[in-house]
C-alpha cells in the first residue's frame, strides 16, 4: 500500500508560481511512477506530469515550458513546480502513484491517489 497526501495548492494570480508536494509513505514507493492530474471543472481528468522511479520525465504540452516535475526518493516527496500560471491552469491537482515505467497516461496505469489540492488562478 502506498498512502499520497498533497500540499501546496492556493489561489493565485495569472503568471504567478506555486509549488504542490506529494508526501508519500508505505512500502515500495521509491520502485513506483508518480503523477500529477489536473482535473478542471467540468472536464475530464488529465495527466499534467510524471516521473518515474529513475528520474525520466513527462509533461503534457500546455505546461512543457513552465511545469517541473522532481522527486526526492530521500524524503518520500515528489514535487510540481508550476511557474507562470494561467487561469487555465485551474483545477483540482491529484498525485498517483503506480507500478512501471513511463509512458503512463491514463488513470487506469496508477494504483494509488491522493484526494487532491485545489489551485485556482484568476485573471
Amino acid at each position: 500500500q502506498v498512502q499520497l497526501v498533497e500540499s501546496g495548492g492556493g489561489l493565485v494570480q495569472a503568471g504567478a508560481s506555486l509549488r504542490l508536494s506529494c508526501a508519500a509513505s508505505g512500502r515500495s514507493y521509491i520502485s513506483y511512477t508518480m503523477g500529477w492530474f489536473r482535473q478542471a471543472p467540468g472536464k475530464e481528468r488529465e495527466l499534467v506530469a510524471a516521473i518515474s522511479w529513475g528520474g525520466r520525465t513527462y509533461r503534457t504540452d500546455s505546461v512543457k515550458d513552465r511545469f517541473t516535475v522532481s522527486r526526492d526518493n530521500v524524503k518520500n516527496t515528489g514535487y510540481l513546480q508550476m511557474n507562470s500560471l494561467k487561469p487555465e491552469d485551474t483545477g483540482v491537482y491529484y498525485c498517483a502513484a503506480g507500478p512501471g515505467e513511463l509512458p503512463m497516461l491514463q488513470q487506469g496505469n496508477y494504483a494509488y491517489w491522493g484526494r487532491g489540492t485545489q489551485v485556482t488562478v484568476s485573471s
